[in-house]
């Protein structure tokens, strides 16, 4: 009985992951977020360093008059730094914690594409062991035979970076 209850919980979450995902690259590996919680994609510009802040927060740009923060992936990740190309991008997206929403800019090192996920695609996270925690991936999602990690977005930034962003850029 209980492994009936485990695939149906599975189902569930299975058909509340499927829809459509912002594709992109950081490294070798190809990540996709939900298209809903996308707002803009642009080329890099000009950063503002922001001192005192994690080395993954690149600093802050005015998006049309508005300042937001920006985050490389591939840092908070815990990937090398590399130098940014004519490819690389910043996706602005939008973090809802406790009811307010953040707009904040994600470097990637490139889009690749939208792609629409059936439940039938995606799969639970597998247990990487005790000691790894991965409570920012929705999933693993099987696509023309290539693997993407299915990332929820608002818990990549935690409520405590999320405040704390906030109050160094206030």
């Amino acid at each position: 009985m209980a492994l009936a209850t485990a695939t149906q919980d599975s189902a569930a979450k299975g058909d509340s992951r499927a829809g459509k995902y912002l594709t992109f690259v950081l490294g070798k590996e190809e990540f996709a977020i939900q298209v809903l919680r996308v707002r803009e994609i642009m080329g890099v510009q000009q950063i503002t360093q922001v001192p005192q802040t994690p080395d993954y927060v690149k600093g802050v740009i005015n998006l049309r008059g508005k300042v937001i923060p920006v985050v490389d992936l591939r840092v908070k990740f815990g990937m090398p730094e590399q130098e940014y190309s004519a490819r690389t991008c910043i996706i602005v997206v939008q973090i809802e914690e406790g009811g307010a929403g953040m707009l904040t800019g994600v470097v990637v090192d490139e889009v690749s594409e939208v792609l629409n996920m059936q439940a039938s695609e995606i799969e639970d996270t597998p247990e990487f062991g005790r000691g790894v925690a991965t409570p920012y991936l929705l999933g693993m999602a099987k696509v023309k035979g290539k693997v993407k990690i299915l990332l929820d977005i608002n818990k990549v930034m935690n409520a405590r970076e999320i405040h704390g962003l906030a109050g160094a850029l206030a």
